[in-house]
């Protein structure tokens, strides 16, 4: 059983129900979610040109391996009305992978721990309260030190 952290993200409609729901989904084709974050809104990163982000962290204990996990995850984003044209645009629901226990994990469409997860605060705070002194596997730091050394200035207010 693996324990892996998911960032659930969404800007537009009911943001709030469209990470309920996805919550809802992953609980039934994933696995048990053991704990999750409270929901923070966040101004969009990298297009900043759109509506803020609502965004929660669950740890999720899963037997799916990565690879599968992804496919899951995406048909749940389309399920859920997600269509992917371009990169970092609105999006009613968006699901990333951060950790899978303390596997580093590099294919052709998938890499873990998330790329990007150190840089950017709408992840780290989330992390932070569910799961402050998890080691990231790759930068050998903690969420809470990971957190503390980000240069990321967005404000991460919970809802």
């Amino acid at each position: 059983m693996a324990k892996v952290f998911l960032l659930f993200g969404s800007n537009i409609g009911d943001r709030q129900g469209y990470i309920n729901d996805a919550i809802v989904s992953v609980s039934k084709e994933i696995g048990t979610i053991s704990k999750q974050s409270s929901i923070f809104e966040t101004s969009a990163w990298g297009n900043t040109a759109q509506q803020s982000f609502y965004n929660s962290v669950a740890i999720v204990e899963s037997t799916l391996p990565p690879e599968l996990l992804l496919n899951v995850i995406l048909r749940i984003e389309k399920e859920l009305g997600r269509v992917r044209i371009n990169k970092w645009e609105a999006r009613s629901i968006d699901i990333d992978i951060l950790y899978y226990d303390d596997w580093i994990f590099e294919s052709e469409n998938l890499m873990i721990p998330h790329p990007l997860l150190h840089q950017r605060r709408f992840t780290l705070v989330p992390l932070v309260e569910i799961a402050p002194n998890h080691i990231h596997p790759k930068l050998q730091l903690s969420n809470s030190q990971l957190l503390d050394a980000s240069i990321d200035t967005l404000d991460v207010i919970k809802v």
